[in-house]
């Protein structure tokens, strides 16, 4: 089974494209999916969190309110690395478990999909792997708009991460999302046609 590597910028969207390999039936393991259920109301990870944090983190209902505790850690980033310690091994268990299964699938290729797959370093047995990128105004736009943060706060986050065209120097495959979903997907066929022959003859 090819192991296909999903990154890039954050706001750039890796997720639209996590999601045209989901529409070719390819399973694809995401971070973020995994990172929020290790949080999930009523879990260890969550309690474990509120400890460090304090409840201000939480929302009415009792889940935890990302942009709340995002506004904490991302302009900390000694906070930023207790997060980690407490959320990442609960993370990788639960990666290990989707790996397990994608593997049992029987498709020809699984994708793993991590905003963080370069920084964390052991990439390269994530290959060959996909870069979306977008221009830095862009990606500023669309986290203000999706997240509703004033422009520094976007800065953080966008500083928070390796430069995005950093990470395309080091990437088999870049797709640029500075304009529509339509050129995104077109540029997505054409590299889709690439790894499911790779897939074929590995």
């Amino acid at each position: 089974m090819l192991r296909v590597g999903l990154t890039g910028g954050i706001a750039c969207g890796k997720s639209l494209v996590g999601g045209f390999f989901r529409e070719k039936a390819i399973p694809v393991v995401d971070d973020d999916v995994a990172a929020r259920d290790a949080v999930a109301p009523g879990s260890e990870g969550l309690a474990d969190v509120v400890a460090e944090f304090g409840r201000q983190i939480l929302t009415e209902d009792g889940s935890l309110d990302r942009p709340a505790l995002g506004r904490i850690v991302f302009a900390d980033d000694a906070r930023r690395r207790r997060l980690m310690a407490i959320t990442h091994p609960r993370i990788g268990a639960l990666l290990t478990e989707r790996f397990a299964a994608a593997e049992q699938s029987g498709a020809p290729m699984v994708v793993y999909e991590s905003a963080l797959l370069i920084e964390n370093g052991g990439f390269e047995s994530w290959r060959p792997i996909v870069v979306v990128r977008a221009d830095h105004g862009t990606q500023l736009d669309r986290i203000a708009s999706r997240d509703r943060l004033p422009r520094e706060e976007a800065e953080n986050r966008i500083r928070s991460q390796m430069p995005v065209d950093e990470k395309a120097s080091l990437a088999d495959f870049v797709i640029d999302n500075g304009g529509t979903a339509a050129d995104a997907r077109a540029r997505f066929d054409e590299i889709f046609v690439e790894l499911l022959a790779r897939a074929r003859s590995a």
